[in-house]
């Protein structure tokens, strides 16, 4: 019997990755059953009768499908309000030329970071709560800045942190193993803790679907397992059951995931970048051997002001000051306040 291979289209597909799911799951890449592939080629016709001819390879299409339960007309929609989201926020230019200066000012309250990779070879995404001031946050930045930043950096597991760990892996990666540390987050801050998670949802579900490999909620404070069972039920089946809970004593679980030498020391493992690991942005995809320029790099246009937005002496130290377009619609700024990164379906 053959190997599972993609089916691929000759016009979009131009993958220099593997493109077969280590996941042998129907609809996943390389597993995938005749009529779900007549589903793939309905949806990019379709897309490309509506004048899309961007973003039409095989495996986003496949992504997009599975978030809908392969219902062509509602991953048709999905796609379309995705890049009508994308032409207004103005993703193309943000991920080319946004300069996030202030990063190691802001992970001073909010570290937010990707570090080397789990044991199924999958980006690890790191978030740390318990330190989040939001009155200290917005005197050093803008709500509307931390969106851009989580786009970008969105933008970036998309490629080159996924190709290249799938070169390295020698399979098709598509997710991230992603921890929250909700450690010194207490009873009171609980709420502003289940608004991020809510808000992550959202903006990733709607936009990045199929990201999210596996997610950790480490040092969760007492009560919350039975809490967030409630908000579970919000969330996408499929979604939920990739979260784990977990109280202080999450080592061991989260170590049979993740390899000690890739896990920071501060959370029980044996790595410890120099600067820090928060900052340093190790990975397959710093690393010559497995990754390539962008494709988002390659097409880069005439080069553009860099995006700074210097933040405002006048942001009020409770709502972030709102940019001037591109931005979509008021709650996807709210969401830069609410969401960490790794949230995804």
């Amino acid at each position: 019997m053959s190997a599972p291979q993609l089916k691929s289209d000759s016009k979009y597909d131009d993958y220099d990755y593997p493109t077969t799911s280590p996941t042998v799951q129907s609809g996943h890449p390389g597993h995938t059953t005749p009529e779900q592939d007549a589903q793939v080629h309905q949806l990019r016709m379709q897309l490309e009768q509506a004048g899309y001819s961007e973003r039409l390879d095989t495996l986003s299409m496949l992504r997009f499908l599975r978030a809908r339960k392969f219902n062509v007309n509602l991953a048709k929609q999905m796609f379309v309000d995705c890049e009508k989201w994308r032409k207004e926020f103005g993703v193309d230019d943000l991920v080319r030329n946004f300069d996030y200066k202030e990063k190691p000012k802001v992970f001073e309250y909010y570290p937010q970071y990707y570090h080397k990779t789990d044991k199924d070879g999958r980006p690890v995404y790191i978030e740390q709560l318990g330190g989040i001031d939001l009155t200290a946050l917005y005197k050093i930045t803008t709500g509307e800045r931390m969106l851009q930043n989580l786009v970008v950096e969105y933008e970036k597991l998309s490629d080159p942190r996924l190709p290249a760990c799938s070169r390295k892996s020698g399979k098709l990666l598509e997710t991230c193993c992603t921890i929250f540390d909700l450690k010194g987050v207490g009873l009171s801050r609980v709420s502003s803790v289940y608004g991020y998670v809510k808000q992550a949802s959202a903006i990733s579900q709607n936009y990045y679907p199929e990201r999210l490999g596996k997610m950790y909620l480490i040092n969760a404070p007492w009560g919350f397992s039975s809490v967030f069972g409630v908000i579970k039920g919000f969330l996408d089946p499929v979604t939920a059951q990739k979260i784990h809970v977990l109280g202080s004593g999450y080592q061991s679980e989260l170590l049979e995931q993740v390899p000690k030498e890739n896990l920071p020391k501060m959370f029980g493992g044996s790595c410890d970048c120099d600067g820090s690991c928060a900052l340093s942005d190790a990975g397959p995809w710093q690393d010559p051997q497995w990754t390539k320029t962008p494709r988002w790099a390659e097409s880069q246009p005439q080069a553009s002001t860099t995006i700074e937005n210097e933040p405002s002496s006048t942001i009020s130290t409770h709502e972030p000051q709102r940019a001037p377009p591109p931005s979509s619609a008021p709650q996807e700024v709210e969401a830069a306040k609410q969401a960490p990164l790794g949230m995804g379906q």
